[in-house]
């Protein structure tokens, strides 16, 4: 099987992840995509990330029971830390000889690259598919063949605005799954508080 890999700390995961990954699924010719959750990416703070059982739980119950194209991988949490993508696919590639794995990633990623470790072997082994997250992707110049940019929907959503706002005691429940909504709801995360206004 052809794979897309999206990786992410997915803190939380939000409708903007499933979005892309059920148009990937649709619209490419991969088979499946597997969201890859990284318990600590070398380029975030980690002091910001919820622990790794409630962002693997939160992936879980956010994937729609209905498409089986769309799987949990928590590889990386049996990893060292932090995680590096060169690695993780190196790994993968030893428990699934016969699937190819291909990486996803959004328009802003491809612009701090170079700061990826083994960074040249990630963009000349293994084909890159990138999806626009800003208005200047259509014009990028990738560093390899290996790069395609998917026509995908640009979708204004991240997990950092979405950790603001519940900061801030807003409902965030048009942006995460509902059952994810109701997980960080329950658990207090991202400083919700229980006065959180309610908005219909």
């Amino acid at each position: 099987m052809r794979i897309g890999l999206f990786f992410g700390s997915f803190n939380p995961i939000h409708t903007g992840h499933l979005v892309i990954a059920e148009y990937i699924t649709e619209f490419t010719n991969l088979d499946e995509v597997w969201f890859v959750i990284s318990p600590q990416n070398p380029l975030k703070d980690k002091d910001i990330l919820a622990s790794d059982e409630h962002r693997l739980n939160m992936l879980q119950m956010a994937l729609p029971e209905n498409n089986k194209r769309l799987k949990v991988c928590n590889v990386e949490y049996g990893m060292p830390r932090p995680s590096y993508t060169v690695d993780t696919l190196k790994e993968l590639a030893k428990l699934y000889p016969s699937d190819e794995f291909v990486v996803l990633m959004g328009s802003d990623s491809v612009k701090t690259l170079n700061q990826w470790k083994d960074y040249e072997t990630l963009i000349n082994s293994w084909n890159i598919y990138v999806y626009p997250r800003e208005g200047t992707a259509y014009l990028m110049k990738f560093p390899s063949a290996k790069f395609t940019l998917i026509d995908a929907p640009i979708l204004g959503i991240s997990s950092t605005k979405i950790r603001e706002l519940i900061d801030v005691g807003q409902n965030v429940s048009g942006y995460v799954p509902d059952d994810v909504w109701d997980y960080i709801s329950r658990n207090h995360l991202y400083g919700y508080k229980k006065s959180t206004v309610c908005h219909g």
